[in-house]
């Protein structure tokens, strides 16, 4: 195939993939659900799930093998941006001051699904073998499989809690900064587990242990310095300042991928260190234009990763896992999560909310369970299993808030403070309203 051709291809791969991805995602938010959602299940529509059962001409056609080092090239730069934001709201500041109620909330919904999660990979070792993991798994796997149930994905959880009226509400408030908290946590536990002696960079662990720590210094101190005193000059343009702020995402995305480690990290990294404005609040003007452009290229994305995706290859011990993985999911979220807002004095139906929001998965596990196919800690059908799931969980989440709603509390609605006595949306909920689906 010459380059004329090549581009030829690509230029039509594009103008499917953005067709088939947005008019899903539209789709999904007349149906109530977030748009990701749609976009997800388009992006695994169009790898082998769908493509497999048609001609073999057609896939062929619509995606040449020729174009897919471009469509993997354009799916991680959409990764590296729109990591950056979701990094950019996550404010740490929510590590200082937060309710005891926040704190064991978020506590409770990390570390049961560690556990509970890491037990149950121990414990049908033999069923996961059957779904190509070795049977010499290693712990790496096991904590991997863990970290996949203990994710709260920040951004769809905030165009839940937005689209269902919960913004600057207690369980809206306590649950988007519990799960940023769980992010902050997880994300340092993933980084953990792709962490390994053999990783093709040529340098040793502790080498790169070294590395690390001084990349990670160099951007919370002098690069941050820098970058304040870059975006806030009023000599440089906005169009400067943007290209800055993608520079900083790109390189920092380089660094930790040449390092053996993948460029969600660096990129989340970049975000957390951004400067903010003087008062903590996020600046919309400054970051709308880049926030733009990597959710319009996700769907590359999704597209790349749904072809690791191969729904007509499940059997029937495959489903089984499936449904198993999807009610473990959802109770090792909701219900520790539900019982400590309860524990911190908050009513009964303000915490079981708390525990359903605490549920989403959604786009944050895919690109964790992406990092992890890419590292070998799971098989082809475990991987296909482990994206349903996370579907899955995201869609019954809106439907489990209109239970939820139809519930009448025992002891009364919230009466307008939390458990440490702030009044209703005390504090501000990391992004919410900012994030779009």
């Amino acid at each position: 195939m010459s380059p004329d051709e090549t581009i030829t291809h690509l230029i039509g791969a594009t103008a499917l993939i953005l067709t088939a991805a947005h008019g899903a995602g539209m789709l999904a938010r007349k149906l109530g659900q977030p748009s990701i959602v749609g976009q997800l299940m388009a992006g695994i529509a169009l790898g082998p799930s769908l493509l497999s059962q048609l001609p073999s001409s057609v896939g062929d056609t619509l995606f040449p093998a020729e174009i897919a080092p471009m469509l993997t090239a354009l799916g991680q730069v959409s990764l590296v941006l729109f990591l950056y934001f979701v990094g950019y709201e996550l404010d740490l500041g929510l590590l200082r001051g937060r309710s005891r109620s926040t704190l064991s909330i978020a506590v409770a919904g990390f570390v049961v699904p560690m556990v509970l999660g890491a037990g149950a990979a121990m414990l049908f070792a033999g069923t996961l073998h059957e779904l190509g993991l070795p049977e010499d798994m290693s712990v790496r796997s096991v904590v991997f499989l863990a970290v996949s149930l203990s994710i709260t994905a920040v951004p769809v959880l905030i165009v839940v809690v937005r689209e269902n009226g919960l913004a600057g509400t207690v369980p809206g408030v306590v649950a988007v900064s519990s799960a940023g908290l769980i992010d902050v946590v997880g994300w340092s536990v993933l980084l953990g587990t792709l962490m390994d002696d053999d990783d093709g960079s040529g340098m040793a662990l502790p080498v790169r242990l070294v590395l690390l720590a001084v990349l990670v210094a160099v951007m919370v101190w002098p690069a941050r310095l820098l970058l304040r005193r870059l975006v806030r000059s009023t000599g440089v343009s906005s169009a400067a300042r943007l290209s800055v702020l993608a520079a900083f995402a790109f390189t920092a995305a380089w660094a930790t991928s040449a390092l053996g480690l993948h460029v969600i990290f660096g990129a989340l990294l970049a975000g957390v260190v951004t400067p903010r404005e003087p008062d903590g609040t996020l600046s919309p003007d400054l970051v709308r234009s880049l926030d733009s452009i990597g959710s319009l290229l996700l769907p590359f994305f999704f597209v790349v990763s749904g072809r690791s995706v191969s729904i007509g290859s499940l059997d029937g011990t495959a489903i089984a896992v499936l449904l198993a993985v999807t009610v473990l999911a959802v109770f090792v979220k909701v219900v520790p999560g539900a019982l400590a807002a309860r524990m911190s004095g908050l009513d009964n139906r303000t915490s079981m909310t708390i525990g359903v929001l605490l549920s989403t998965r959604g786009l944050t596990e895919l690109i964790a369970l992406n990092a992890g196919h890419e590292a070998g800690l799971l098989s082809g059908p475990l991987y296909t299993v482990l994206v349903l799931m996370a579907i899955a969980t995201t869609l019954l989440t809106q439907p489990l808030l209109v239970l939820v709603r139809r519930i009448r509390a025992t002891d009364g609605t919230a009466g307008g403070h939390d458990a440490d006595g702030a009044p209703d949306g005390a504090g501000r909920a990391v992004g919410v309203g900012h994030k779009p689906a």
